[in-house]
């Protein structure tokens, strides 16, 4: 039987916490979604989580704010930034600061499950 790796997705956009969990479902992973960075925090999930698929721009906690604070408390989870934001620097930054990948919405199926194939390695 196949190990159904814990995903959890952080946005603050409903449809993305819609939409995301049915499409990693469909692909065999377990999936917990969270409209902030404080409820992913303070959840059951957080030593769970194989792969974080994380919003870069938020109310409150941001992407990267949550990225520090997971590295403050040594949690080492991979994380997927996604963002609408079209800055390339912005992605290499984050890149740059640990996280596996950084996708431009829209991105496709197959870019997500390529980045998440990658993180699910480093972990």
């Amino acid at each position: 039987m196949k190990t159904r790796y814990l995903i959890s997705v952080v946005d603050d956009d409903e449809s993305v916490r819609q939409s995301l969990p049915d499409l990693l479902e469909e692909s065999g992973y377990a999936v917990c979604a969270f409209a902030s960075g404080e409820a992913f925090l303070s959840s059951e999930f957080l030593d769970t989580t194989r792969c974080l698929i994380l919003d870069v721009a938020m109310p409150g906690m941001s992407g990267p704010d949550l990225q520090r604070e997971l590295q403050h408390r040594s949690r080492a989870i991979p994380i997927i930034f996604i963002t609408a934001l079209r800055e390339e620097t912005v992605a290499i930054r984050l890149i740059e600061l640990g996280a596996v990948a950084c996708l431009t919405k829209p991105f496709s199926e197959v870019a997500l499950l390529r980045a998440i194939n990658a993180a699910l390695q480093t972990n």
